[in-house]
């Protein structure tokens, strides 16, 4: 009995482990997005031609592959809603299956195993987004840096850029699109090393320091959280079509330009700009107002590659396009701590199942009315209106709130 009270308190008496400064915590959350959705997600999308290159899937199948990751990240942001793990243990759980789900698209596993992969990296892309965006955001606001959390959000758009333009190199040296996954996946796996230690899981025997807090009772969602939810979703559809087929589309309007493979890494440069940007924002400042002014950039940008479809019409597109990307998703978690505070991880979830929503009705609509109509101008005239809904909806939000 001696020994074992003699051993709780030295437990007791142990130091803690040394926390995370600010610098890692805003490094390893830009890391973590970048793996689950640079990699994970977005590698698909230069990918994707030279599937349909190698004849491994046909344009209506990549569109499948793609709703199905779209699915599968729907069901992971809405199973944050009903569970509460650790933040930290859920993000290591979502990279190492990150790694393992790119890994496995370049096995030759056919329709069946691929789809089944991509719709698991949806659910792991998802969680990483969810809590890790939640655990960086509270761990800089306990830091007193809370406008850091912005910083996070580049990491996206710094996989994107970092895919893209390795695919270009890929084509030019003649690569099947298995090796690429092959090479993406050796990439995560530097990249979730680097990491993983700052994702400290909280102690499991944390409980028995003392009595726990009363759980507090999660704020009702009331019309100013479910508009909020609502425009978030046509964020989703409004900026899908063209993250799933930019090269794709670029391809088809100009077949023999050298430019088209690296539109999607011009995508990737405007979502970094832009999530840095959107970290130098004060958070004083008017989140839907903000919104407003993102939505309407990323219509334009849409918009301009139906209107001018040349070299530098593409290119002002994909930056336009790119740069309100993450400075959205930024703005939109801000409101969300903004009106729930601490208890906010559920609203996110809620917010990104809205977004993955909107990103799962995208590619089919788009494979279907490029089957009816030829090309893609109707199904990016789609996402342009939704995304003007949205900056309409936050607008009406702002002036109400002004009164």
């Amino acid at each position: 009995m001696k020994s074992t009270s003699t051993l709780a308190s030295r437990a007791a008496a142990a130091p803690a482990p040394a926390q995370p400064g600010v610098r890692a915590v805003a490094l390893a959350g830009l890391v973590a997005l970048g793996v689950a959705m640079g990699v994970g997600r977005f590698a698909f999308t230069p990918l994707l031609p030279m599937m349909l290159h190698d004849g491994s899937v046909t344009l209506g199948e990549g569109g499948w592959l793609a709703t199905l990751n779209y699915l599968g990240y729907f069901a992971g942001a809405a199973a944050c809603l009903f569970i509460r793990p650790d933040p930290a243990r859920m993000v290591r759980l979502g990279m190492v299956a990150t790694v393992a789900l790119t890994l496995g698209m370049a096995a030759p596993g056919g329709m069946a195993a691929w789809g089944l992969w991509r719709a698991a990296a949806g659910v792991a892309s998802a969680m990483v987004m969810v809590y890790g965006s939640a655990w960086c955001m509270h761990r800089l606001a306990e830091l007193g840096r809370a406008s850091l959390g912005g910083v996070i959000f580049c990491g996206p758009g710094i996989g994107i850029v970092i895919t893209g333009v390795s695919v270009f190199a890929m084509v030019s040296a003649g690569w099947r699109a298995s090796w690429g996954w092959l090479a993406f996946g050796a990439l995560a796996v530097l990249l979730v090393s680097a990491v993983w230690h700052v994702f400290t899981p909280a102690p499991r025997t944390a409980h028995a320091a003392g009595p726990a807090a009363p759980a507090q009772a999660a704020p009702r969602l009331g019309r100013e959280t479910w508009l909020l939810t609502f425009a978030y979703g046509l964020a989703g559809f409004g900026y899908i079509i063209t993250a799933t087929f930019l090269p794709v589309i670029a391809r088809q309007a100009m077949p023999d330009s050298l430019w088209a493979d690296l539109f999607w890494p011009i995508f990737g440069v405007g979502v970094t700009i832009g999530a840095f940007v959107a970290s130098r924002v004060s958070t004083e400042r008017d989140n839907r107002r903000l919104l407003v002014f993102t939505y309407v950039m990323q219509a334009i940008g849409v918009a301009i590659a139906v209107a001018w479809p040349t070299v530098a019409g593409f290119a002002l597109s994909s930056m336009l396009a790119g740069l309100p990307f993450n400075a959205l998703v930024s703005f939109a978690m801000r409101e969300a701590r903004r009106l729930w505070g601490a208890q906010a991880q559920r609203l996110m979830g809620l917010m990104t199942a809205s977004y993955g929503l909107g990103q799962i009705v995208g590619p089919p609509l788009a494979t279907a009315l490029v089957a009816r109509t030829g090309g893609f101008a109707a199904s990016l005239g789609c996402a342009v209106a939704a995304l003007l809904l949205g900056g309409a909806i936050f607008a009406w939000m702002s002036r109400q709130q002004r009164r």
